[in-house]
């Protein structure tokens, strides 16, 4: 789930909505928050119930209560898309009890007294939980709220051995005062275009409300890499400041910041030559500034994903184009645009898509053809208005089940 920000948060409060009896297996049953599906214990729910869930893709710390739940052990402690009794399990559920904290009035109280409640902000409590990505290189591509406390303790290192700052440290209320005074780095060039928005898509699970929406959606394939963003913006003196970014990484200059034995995002940015096309688009359009995200993908020198589209190579597809005037363009406008300076965009399947009315429906669609990369199972679908303003993305579990475990 996105929060406000529309940074990923990996754990946060939920109320279960249904519980449902799985044929042939009388200890578990299938709990249903929102458009997920997990297997729980018999009698562990009932609907109404506020309790935790944590994502897919997590990686729960090795503490109470964690570490005395031996299946979570046998997993490494990740989270992954699972067939379990017949059924598809994502995520897991818990409740207040497993961590000593009681519930009151739909909400749930930590020890601290602090109040969880799913209307507000307060419910996420990724970093609170520390739970991280299941996967190392998403820690650092995707650099969610529990990372950045801990570059600030790590900057301050001496400072933050002391009492109070330990004490606050325990505390959401005190991370977030504390960060606003020691958190942000100083340096400039390493900085985050504050222009840019970053690209995570919600899951059609997170807002299944979004299927009653019956107008036309612009269908494209989610190609399983690595965000890819490029964007210019004026300066003084008639000259442009160039940025090319990961998720949330900033690279000033080829290998400085790489996480890769090679720096994908350099790579991409010097054979589509970003920097000149963006340039040019900002003059012919009289932008203050215009970024290109895309996804970078396949290849295995380096291996970004499992999934290597049987390509021996990386390679680069675009799928948001956004000017400073207009902001996202429709996706089909800005294939034909950047496709007169040679950059592929992401598969377009089909622009005049109508939502059904169910999530399993939905993925019915996305399963219904193979990638058009390769030929094989893909990845998923983004779902995009025509005029770029909303979107999200359905994610195959059957391609979960294959390449993300």
């Amino acid at each position: 789930m996105l929060d406000k920000n529309g940074t990923r948060q990996l754990a946060y409060v939920v109320v279960v909505d249904t519980v449902t009896p799985i044929e042939g297996y009388d200890r578990v049953e299938l709990a249903h928050v929102g458009g997920w599906t997990i297997v729980v214990g018999k009698g562990e729910f009932h609907a109404g119930d506020p309790a935790i869930y944590f994502e897919i893709d997590s990686k729960l710390p090795e503490v109470e209560p964690f570490i005395n739940m031996e299946f979570l052990a046998k997993k490494h402690y990740k989270i992954k898309t699972q067939k379990m009794c017949k059924s598809l399990s994502q995520g897991l559920l818990m409740s207040a009890a497993n961590f000593g904290w009681t519930m009151a009035d739909g909400a749930i109280l930590d020890l601290d007294g602090n109040r969880h409640s799913i209307n507000d902000e307060s419910r996420f409590l990724t970093a609170q939980l520390g739970v991280t990505y299941a996967e190392p290189g998403d820690n650092k591509r995707k650099a969610t709220s529990v990372d950045k406390y801990k570059k600030m303790t790590q900057r301050n290192g001496k400072l933050f051995k002391h009492q109070p700052f330990r004490w606050l440290m325990k505390r959401e209320w005190g991370r977030k005062i504390l960060f606003v005074f020691f958190g942000r780095k100083r340096d400039k060039k390493s900085s985050w275009p504050s222009w840019v928005s970053k690209t995570d898509e919600e899951r059609v699970e997170n807002i299944p409300s979004v299927l009653m929406d019956k107008t036309e959606w612009i269908a494209t394939e989610k190609l399983d890499g690595t965000s890819t963003t490029a964007t210019v913006r004026r300066g003084k003196f008639g000259k442009f400041d160039y940025y090319i970014c990961s998720r949330n990484v900033v690279f000033d200059k080829p290998g400085k910041n790489c996480f890769y034995e090679k720096n994908v995002y350099t790579m991409m940015s010097e054979k589509y030559q970003f920097e000149k096309v963006l340039i040019d688009l900002c003059k012919k359009y009289n932008l203050e500034w215009a970024t290109l995200q895309g996804e970078t993908f396949g290849g295995t020198n380096p291996l970004i994903q499992k999934n290597t589209y049987d390509m021996k190579a990386c390679d680069f597809r675009g799928f948001n184009l956004i000017f400073s005037d207009r902001g996202r363009l429709n996706s089909v406008e800005a294939a034909k645009i950047m496709a007169e300076y040679g950059i592929k965009w992401v598969p377009i399947l089909d622009e005049h898509y109508v939502l059904p009315d169910t999530i399993d429906e939905l993925r019915a669609y996305v399963n219904s053809q193979p990638s058009t990369i390769n030929g094989k199972i893909k990845e998923g679908i983004v779902f995009r208005y025509q005029d770029g303003s909303k979107s999200f993305k359905c994610v195959s579990p059957e391609y979960l089940l294959k390449y993300h475990q």
